[in-house]
């Protein structure tokens, strides 16, 4: 079997994500190519070297850029803070390597375009990781749609809401680095945009209100001296899709008691499917042809007949977990390295979920609508 050598740059929760997911794609799924964890770079030789160990790879080295020349690697994995990928990406691309980036995939649309153009000169695949896309339940909503079970859309109702930023004692870090490109908006908006897009279609105009809800945090855990934060909290985002119906979207992360609500309601003519990441083993729908008396959604439960899920466990309802959803991902672009037709979200569609981002932040400043690209 031809083997394919990977390198991930950063080896923290999404770093150790994407390493599992290369590690169990082969027990999980009949490949035609095996990857070999050959290289992992981090910060320091030491924190490198501790990780490769951990994680199983051959070598370690605290200089990304080794990583990218090694001719052992043919996949660069980059999982490191946003303000890092564009330069990584670049090199890697320049260096004629498969790459794997984790969103947001640029600060901006101009600097996303940069990287879609190196990437389609280089002639090679990539993926950017949103992988709440490759949920089973996911993939069967778009089948009741694509099917015209709930008629012509109407509206779509999304939220992507997380509370690890609600206390104003958490510190300033990189998330509210405005090189980034945006706040919440760039972070946890970019997957429920990705989400509508998936189900429902191009975005093609917002028009959006964002909010800075903790004015200045502390540079660093317990300490009295505090930065200004200079992006949003809260974005919320009225828009129009290219197929001609309507919706919301909205991104928090100071939604106190959410973990992970990654939800939304999707009506139609005649029913409405409705999804919550917190319960991402389950889909509701509600079919409007229903007699009155047995009226009402119903709850499907994973199970083997929604495609990859059997893969990971012949019973129903017994749920696939996050990194299943990472090992999913893993999955399909090594099959698209491998040279098979698989879709999977790539640097054509990091751009254009950029383009909404920036949509969405110059509608806020202008409070206007603004035409998405």
């Amino acid at each position: 079997m031809k083997t394919v050598g990977i390198g991930i740059i950063g080896s923290g929760f999404m770093g150790k994500a994407h390493a599992w997911g290369y590690r169990n794609v082969g027990a999980v799924f009949p490949m035609p190519v095996q990857p070999v964890l050959e290289i992992l770079a981090d910060a320091t030789p030491e924190l490198a070297a501790t990780a490769a160990r951990a994680l199983g790879f051959a070598r370690s080295t605290a200089n990304w850029r080794e990583l990218i020349a090694d001719p052992k690697v043919d996949i660069v994995n980059i999982t490191t803070p946003p303000q890092m990928h564009a330069e990584m990406a670049l090199a890697a691309l320049a260096a004629g390597k498969h790459t794997y980036l984790e969103k947001p995939m640029a600060p901006n649309a101009a600097v996303a375009r940069q990287m879609l153009d190196a990437a389609q000169k280089a002639g090679v695949k990539t993926q950017i990781g949103f992988n709440y896309l490759k949920n089973p339940m996911i993939a069967l909503a778009r089948e009741i749609v694509a099917s015209g079970e709930l008629g012509e859309l109407v509206s779509f109702r999304g939220i992507h809401a997380e509370d690890y930023m609600a206390d104003a004692a958490t510190p300033w870090h990189w998330r509210l680095d405005p090189a980034v490109g945006g706040g919440v908006v760039q972070d946890l908006g970019s997957h429920i945009i990705a989400m509508a897009r998936h189900l429902v279609g191009p975005i093609v105009g917002v028009c959006a209100q964002v909010e800075t809800v903790v004015s200045e945090r502390p540079v660093a855990a317990g300490s009295s001296e505090t930065r200004r934060v200079e992006v949003d909290d809260i974005a919320r985002a009225i828009v129009s899709f290219a197929p001609g119906c309507s919706g919301t979207l909205e991104a928090s992360w100071v939604a106190h008691g959410r973990k992970m609500q990654i939800e939304f309601e999707l009506v139609g003519s005649k029913g409405t499917v409705h999804f919550n990441q917190e319960r991402f083993n389950e889909l509701r729908l509600y079919c409007a042809g229903d007699a009155n008396s047995r009226n009402g959604f119903r709850t499907i439960m994973a199970g083997p007949e929604h495609v990859p899920y059997g893969a990971f466990c012949p019973a129903p309802g017994h749920q696939l977990g996050f990194n299943d959803l990472k090992t999913i991902e893993v999955r399909d672009f090594l099959l698209a390295v491998a040279g098979e037709s698989v879709a999977t979200a790539d640097f054509k569609e990091g751009y254009e979920v950029q383009k909404t981002i920036d949509a969405i932040l110059r509608s806020a400043r202008e409070r206007a609508w603004v035409a998405v690209g």
